[in-house]
């Protein structure tokens, strides 16, 4: 494994992980109705953390391997359905609009981890737990689209 190549790679996972940051949760977040299984707020952290360094070893142990194009080009699609849920979903409260989100991303993170796995057994393990937290998180975005129908989207006609 290539360690700038890891680096590259985790410079990219930290740029998507920034509109999280940009557009957080808030209060009106915590105002909306939520299944009962939905994790505590500690662990979205600590998974995308987990999630980010994994995929990034992923990506620096294929990125140099004979036969990694549609890996990589999975993987640089996951990056940009995943930069795009944070703020539709929080920023803009369009919570079925990120549900809308969540099919390519899951198509994404699904086509990376079959494509990791032909190539180096390591980097499609190291994808195995995003893709199992991108189907919790969609079936979170579901449900709680399900829990709260009247949720009103922001207006960017009065911003």
């Amino acid at each position: 494994m290539d360690i700038y190549l890891f680096f590259i790679f985790l410079a990219a996972c930290v740029g998507a992980g920034a509109t999280g940051a940009v557009f957080p949760p808030g209060e009106w977040y915590k105002t909306l109705r939520k299944p009962d299984w939905t994790p505590p707020d500690w662990v979205f952290p600590v998974a995308w953390t987990t999630i980010y360094l994994l995929i990034s070893f992923a990506g620096a142990r294929v990125g140099m391997l004979e036969g990694s194009a549609y890996a990589l080009a999975f993987w640089a699609m996951q990056g940009a359905f995943a930069t795009l849920w944070s703020p539709v979903f929080f920023g803009l409260r369009r919570i079925k609009g990120a549900l809308l989100i969540m099919v390519p991303l899951w198509i994404a993170v699904l086509g990376a981890t079959i494509s990791m796995f032909k190539l180096d057994i390591l980097a499609g393990l190291a994808f195995m737990p995003y893709l199992v937290w991108v189907t919790v998180a969609a079936a979170l975005n579901a449900s709680v689209a399900r829990l709260n129908p009247d949720v009103v989207p922001v207006d960017l006609s009065k911003a």
